[in-house]
């Protein structure tokens, strides 16, 4: 008798046969979805005589907060008119109710902050409010109806214009952040809520180049002739099927022309994979918004055609490199571009896959923050030193219970610089909770893009150390503060800074 006491003893001290199968994380759904609105802005005529209305367009992704409110974050950008380069960024919160089966009201607002293309945009603080009547048709739904948009930081553009949207709903599963860097087996996953098909995702940092040729035929780029724009930025690819999927990449110039010039493009593409999956070749095409930083885009509408081959260098990372071409339609705009990335391919909230076996699952943590940042004394190339606040978002992806990469773009909302933004990438460090479970300090250090706004940049490289600490709410919300530095390589920028913002963090089933 002692000797099976004793077996089933050893058998419950090992973590993957019974402590971790008996106490794998629920899986839940967070319901949500995504948005693609498109307004007319009646421009002021300060600066362009009988200026044509700026045609404006967001992508957006909403949580549904219950059954009927929902909040969430969004960018925009000018497509039509003569901004091309005209980008913001903010957040969103709204009501959503139903007053048949398929038609709803949704009334909210869209706080933010950006402009550009020598827009009068003050500071670049604004407001959107709306107001709309939608119809849903199951698997998306479309609405329309009034908004208002001022910029109310000194700025000059404020209108009332009808707006027009398509949703698609877009939810997923997640489990609490307190379950990040635990691993399980694959026997005791099937065993739970987890068994279920797999879905394939990926992220890519890259460096990317435009060539463009100025002349007399050609004006691209004011004041001076060719260029080589060299942009930061990073790729999100959700695949679809097995060799279809979905991106959005967003790119900010860094060296080759004087800061400003940024890009952001939604579209799809197949991947041909070969070489025993270690080789794929990828045939892409977007479209999107574009300008800034000198660049004539006329009203900011590109297209994206893109071939890449990517070779699997290390367990789920491949190192990619592309060929294509950024132009608008009429082609009064066209560049070659070409680039390099490093690529993370990811199996993620579930275990069930034709194409992969797999052993185990670790749930990996993602955090997404949304602040309000203060640059003291930020300095400008023409106008006198003052300080100057953006709004940002923040990514960060755990590589360890410790460590984590990020991401952040910001864009300047008050201050007199309204066109400034930021795309930034790098690293940080956290401690582990502490003060009953609640609080944590962190560190990092970000570099990338950022320019616009007469904020002294250079060519638009910064560095941005900073360091700070989270407070817990509850499973996904907490407060944060930090305050840093931030140094322009080329520019005069050279201040000192803080932040404050809402954490939102969940972690995901990855597989292995």
């Amino acid at each position: 008798m002692k000797k099976y006491i004793f077996l089933f003893a050893l058998l419950c001290s090992s973590p993957f046969v019974c402590a971790q199968q008996e106490n794998i994380p629920e899986k839940k759904t967070q319901k949500g979805f995504a948005k693609l609105d498109f307004l007319s802005i009646e421009m002021p005529e300060t600066t362009i005589p009988n200026e044509a209305n700026m045609g404006f367009t967001g992508i957006h992704y909403n949580l549904m907060l219950n059954n009927w409110s929902y909040a969430g974050v969004g960018i925009y950008g000018a497509v039509t008119g003569e901004r091309g380069g005209f980008f913001t960024l903010g957040v969103n919160a709204g009501i959503k109710k139903y007053f048949t089966d398929d038609f709803y009201l949704d009334t909210g607002f869209h706080f933010g902050g950006g402009g550009g293309a020598g827009a009068p945009d003050g500071g670049g603080a604004f407001i959107l409010p709306h107001f709309n009547v939608g119809y849903n048709f199951n698997t998306f739904s479309v609405h329309t109806g009034w908004s208002a948009i001022n910029f109310f930081d000194e700025g000059e553009i404020k209108g009332n214009q009808l707006n027009v949207a398509v949703e698609i709903p877009l939810e997923f599963s997640y489990a609490n952040y307190e379950n990040s860097g635990n691993a399980y087996n694959f026997d005791g996953l099937q065993k739970s809520t987890w068994n279920v098909p797999s879905k394939r995702a990926a992220l890519m940092l890259h460096v990317n180049n435009l060539m463009i040729e100025g002349g007399d035929n050609n004006v691209n780029v004011q004041n001076f002739g060719n260029a080589t724009i060299r942009l930061a930025g990073f790729e999100l690819t959700s695949y679809l099927s097995k060799n279809w999927f979905a991106f959005l990449k967003l790119d900010g110039a860094f060296d080759g022309i004087k800061a400003g010039y940024m890009d952001v493009f939604l579209g799809g593409g197949y991947q041909f994979p070969f070489n025993k999956n270690r080789t794929n070749i990828l045939a892409k095409f977007g479209v999107g918004a574009g300008g800034g930083g000198g660049v004539d885009s006329q009203g900011g509408f590109l297209i994206y055609p893109d071939i890449s081959i990517e070779q699997k260098v290390y367990d789920h990372f491949f190192i990619a490199l592309n060929k294509g071409y950024v132009m608008s339609p009429n082609a009064h705009f066209y560049t070659s571009s070409y680039g390099l990335g490093l690529k993370y391919y990811v199996e993620r909230n579930g275990i069930i896959s034709d194409e992969n076996s797999f052993t185990k699952g670790t749930f990996k943590g993602i955090e997404v923050i949304t602040q309000q940042e203060v640059y003291f004394d930020a300095n400008r190339d023409g106008q006198p030193t003052e300080n100057m606040q953006q709004i940002g978002v923040q990514v960060n992806l755990d590589l360890t219970k410790n460590l984590f990469i990020t991401g952040q773009t910001s864009f300047a909302n008050f201050g007199n610089a309204g066109a400034y933004a930021e795309g930034i990438v790098g690293l940080g460090a956290k401690t582990n909770p502490f003060f009953n479970q609640k609080t944590t300090i962190f560190t990092q250090l970000l570099a990338g893009a950022a320019g616009g706004g007469d904020i002294s940049t250079g060519q638009g490289l910064i560095v941005k150390p900073s360091a700070g600490f989270d407070y817990q709410l509850n499973n996904t919300i907490s407060l944060r503060a930090a305050a840093g530095y931030v140094k322009a390589k080329g520019g005069d920028l050279n201040s000192s800074f803080v932040n404050f913002g809402i954490k939102y963090n969940l972690s995901f089933l990855k597989m292995n």
